[in-house]
């Protein structure tokens, strides 16, 4: 029984390391995406998406790499970029998040799927999204988005994607909810507009733009309260980024 449990433990550990934002960020994302679509988008986004919510729908993606059904799409929750440019040929050859948002974006708008395959693939649309935005999703080809650069955090033994996905989200001690409506605060028409103008490549050029920041690690790896500080403001501003364009997306899809 400790065996399994342990063990239990450890696959648990390793699974939460490897998805982008944990379950907090996505579901925040979504609930701020809600509070800012038209609400005529909101009923038709939430009509595929029945009986899953916007917010809790940007976690399925994460959920079915349990499905070995899903396996195509392993890859898609991520792409690498030198310098902020989109290279196909140094991808994953089963697809990226770069080229998989612009091709499910683009079979969403032409209509006409069945409504089990429409929905699937607006919760992949969604997640991608909000992955993209989380900036280790854009990664540099030698580090696995930072899952291999191996820090201490607060005493606890993790990895750098983990300590941007979860740990300095989850160290805030707020709710979804609390955090969604904080950061909807910040929200006004020119901040909006600066987002909505720029374009899938803007976004990578922001995610290396961060990389700096990111990897200024102490020699020794020991992250606390200081990285946690230097770091929130960018996080926060990600997540609105990313809030603001899935909107932007779901409106031009379903509007």
């Amino acid at each position: 029984m400790k065996k399994l449990l342990t063990t239990t433990v450890f696959v648990f550990l390793i699974a939460t390391q490897s998805f982008a934002w944990g379950q907090l960020g996505h579901y925040l994302i979504g609930y701020m995406a809600e509070k800012q679509m038209k609400k005529s988008v909101r009923r038709k986004v939430e009509k595929v998406l029945y009986p899953m919510s916007i917010g809790r729908s940007g976690t399925w993606m994460d959920e079915i790499k349990s499905d070995r059904s899903f396996d195509y799409a392993n890859s898609w929750h991520y792409m690498t970029s030198v310098a902020g440019e989109y290279n196909e040929e140094i991808q994953e050859k089963g697809g990226n998040v770069y080229a998989e948002i612009n091709r499910i974006k683009s079979e969403l708008k032409a209509g006409g799927l069945d409504p089990n395959k429409e929905a699937e693939m607006l919760k992949m649309l969604i997640h991608m999204v909000e992955d993209i935005h989380q900036p280790l999703h854009v990664g540099t080809g030698e580090d696995r988005g930072g899952n291999d650069i191996k820090v201490d955090y607060f005493g606890r033994a993790t990895n750098l994607h983990a300590v941007w996905d979860t740990s300095v989200i989850e160290g805030w001690n707020m709710s979804y909810t609390e955090i969604g409506n904080e950061l909807s605060r910040r929200l006004n028409k020119d901040l909006i507009a600066g987002y909505r103008a720029g374009g899938i490549d803007t976004w990578l050029a922001e995610a290396v733009a961060a990389r700096p920041l990111i990897y200024n690690l102490p020699e020794n790896k020991k992250l606390s309260y200081n990285y946690g500080y230097d770091t929130r403001s960018t996080i926060e501003e990600r997540l609105i980024a990313a809030s603001v364009r899935l909107t932007q997306i779901l409106e031009e899809i379903y509007g």
